[in-house]
C-alpha cells in the first residue's frame, strides 16, 4: 500500500507553509543511507517528487550513497523547516524509478546539470578542480548543438516509508509529534511525547 492521501496531504501543507515562511530550500532533506554492515552515511539531496509511491530524488548510482543503497535498499530521511519550525522525519524502502521517468526528469534539468552528471565521477578521488572543468569542457564539445541523453548511471530513486514523523516546535519543548506507521496494509496514526 502506498503512502495514504491524509499524509499526503499533510506534508504538502506542511511544505507549503516552509516555503511562505521563507525556508530557502524546503525540497532540502538529509539522506542517511547504510552499506548494511554498520556504515552509516548522510547527505542533503532534493526532494523531486512525491506521490503515493514515495519521495523521489535523482542521484549518481556511483556515488557512495547510490552503492549503499545497492547493497542495502533501505534510507532515512528528514526535512528540516526552522522557518516554520516543523521537521518531517521517514524511514523506509528505496527503489529505482524507470528509466523512463528517469529521463523525463533528466531532460528538465539546464544543461549545465546535465553537462556535469556525465563530467563528475561522483564521490571518487579528483586530481584537480582544473581536471573536472576541462572534463565538462569536453563533454560540452562532445554534444555541442546536440541533445545530451541521460546518463546510465544517473537516475532516481523512491522511498517508500513505512514511517512518517511530523514534528511541531511548541513551547517549552513541548512539541507535537504525530507518527504515521505502515502496519499490514494499513497506516496508523499516533500522538507521541515531545
Amino acid at each position: 500500500m502506498g503512502i495514504s492521501e491524509e499524509i499526503i496531504s499533510e506534508f504538502n501543507r506542511e511544505f507549503k507553509k516552509a516555503r511562505v515562511s521563507g525556508e530557502p530550500e524546503p525540497t532540502a532533506m538529509v539522506l542517511a543511507t547504510s552499506d548494511g554492515a554498520g556504515l552509516v552515511t548522510s547527505r542533503t539531496v532534493l526532494l523531486k517528487a512525491l506521490d503515493e509511491n514515495g519521495f523521489v530524488f535523482f542521484t549518481n548510482t556511483h556515488s557512495i550513497k547510490g552503492k549503499q543503497m545497492a547493497e542495502c535498499p533501505r534510507a532515512a530521511a528528514t526535512f528540516l523547516w526552522k522557518a516554520s519550525g516543523v521537521q518531517v522525519q521517514l524511514i523506509g524502502s528505496v527503489s529505482q524509478v524507470s528509466d523512463e521517468e528517469a529521463d523525463a526528469y533528466f531532460s528538465t534539468r539546464d544543461r549545465g546539470s546535465q553537462v556535469g552528471a556525465w563530467a563528475s565521477d561522483q564521490s571518487t578521488p579528483l586530481e584537480s578542480r582544473e581536471a573536472l572543468l576541462q572534463r565538462v569542457r569536453e563533454i560540452e564539445i562532445e554534444y555541442d548543438g546536440a541533445e545530451i541523453p541521460r546518463p546510465p548511471h544517473w537516475t532516481g530513486f523512491v522511498i517508500s516509508p513505512e514511517s512518517i514523523e511530523f514534528w511541531t516546535q511548541r513551547e517549552f519543548r513541548l512539541h507535537d509529534r504525530i507518527l504515521y506507521r505502515l502496519e499490514d496494509g494499513e497506516w496508523s496514526r499516533q500522538r507521541l511525547n515531545p
